[in-house]
This record gives structure tokens, sequence and C-alpha cells, in this order.
């Protein structure tokens, strides 16, 4: 099975963490922080991943260490539970429209770290959390997994519909990317022979 669990302690944030990549999109997710849990539980949902995380952080602060750190352990949870990566498709993408947003994403488990990542999003904030942790998010789970990831928001005027078609379209993405080729089940995906 394709699973893995981390733990990870500091100052600003305390994070247990575990997942299934083989899953049925079962979520826990408890962060302290409403909306990351939603982009969570529907990223779990939509990757069909089952996805646990606890996490107590500096949120009297703001979200800002809570939502990278969340990201860090969710993009080792990955590395780990991918492993060597043979017999994945490696490459997935997906273009999401969530309501008058349309999202599209693509993702390569390259072993190589690199966001780009192109949204106008208007309002700062939805609800208490801060748009610009989108991108902070993205930005170190990418660091994390060893992956590289293209966001880019091709339509779109409401900040929740955007974030959230964002949070679906990477994790269908994700979901292709990762799935078995079984006519490859043996091989690396890659002329290098490793990833």
């Amino acid at each position: 099975m394709r699973t893995a669990s981390k733990e990870r302690n500091t100052k600003e944030t305390k994070i247990k963490a575990k997942l299934n990549l083989d899953g049925s999109g079962k979520a826990k997710i408890n962060t302290g922080c409403g909306f990351l849990d939603h982009m969570l539980t529907l990223f779990a949902s939509h990757g069909k991943l089952d996805l646990e995380v606890n996490c107590k952080g500096d949120i009297e602060v703001d979200y800002h260490h809570t939502v990278e750190d969340v990201a860090i352990v969710i993009g080792a949870l990955f590395k780990e539970a991918l492993g060597d990566k043979k017999g994945i498709v490696r490459y997935g993408n997906m273009i999401l429209p969530m309501d008058e947003a349309l999202i599209l994403t693509a993702i390569d488990f390259s072993g190589r770290s690199l966001l780009c990542y192109e949204a106008n999003i208007r309002a700062k904030k939805v609800g208490d959390f801060d748009t610009e942790l989108a991108e902070e998010f993205w930005m170190a789970f990418v660091r994390s997994a060893s992956c590289t990831l293209h966001i880019r928001q091709l339509a779109g005027r409401n900040s929740h519909h955007i974030i959230e078609g964002m949070f679906k379209s990477a994790a269908r993405s994700i979901r292709q990317a990762i799935a078995i080729d079984p006519e490859q089940k043996d091989n690396v995906p890659s002329t290098k022979g490793v990833l």
C-alpha cells in the first residue's frame, strides 16, 4: 500500500498527518483554519486520497505558519508514499470549472520542485483566510513533494471559487499522475531510469 505518516513539530506548529494514495477520498482535517480544512477536505475527495491532518499552530498570530507547514507535511507525505515512483503515470492535468472560475493545473512528479502560479484574486481575504496564502500553500507543497506544478486561473471573479477551483483541479491532476499505468507498472516513467 502506498501510505505515509509524518509528525512535524516546531515552535510555530505541531502537526500529525497520514496519507493513503489509494484511498476513497476520506478526510479528517483539523488545522484551526476553517477555510484550509474545507480546501483539504475537498482535495482529498477529488484526489480519492485518504488524508488525516491535525495541526496545532500559532493561529493567534495569523494562518501563515499553519498553512505553510501543513503544505510542507502533505508534500512530504506524497514524496514518501510514492517511493521510487515505479509504475506511476507521472503527469496529470485538469481544466476545472468552479462556477464562473476556470482553473488549469498540470503536474509532473519529476523530482524537481517548481511552481508556476498565475492568479488574479481580487479579495485580500476569504473569511479570515488571507488569499495570498493559496500561493504559499502550493509553493511549500511542491518544494516538499519535489514536483512541478502549474496553476493558472483562466477565468473567475469570486475569490472563494478561484481558490477552491485550484484545490479541486490540483487534486484531479494529482489523481491522474499518481495512478498506476498497468502497461508500465514495473518501470520508472523516465528515460533516466530514476525520478
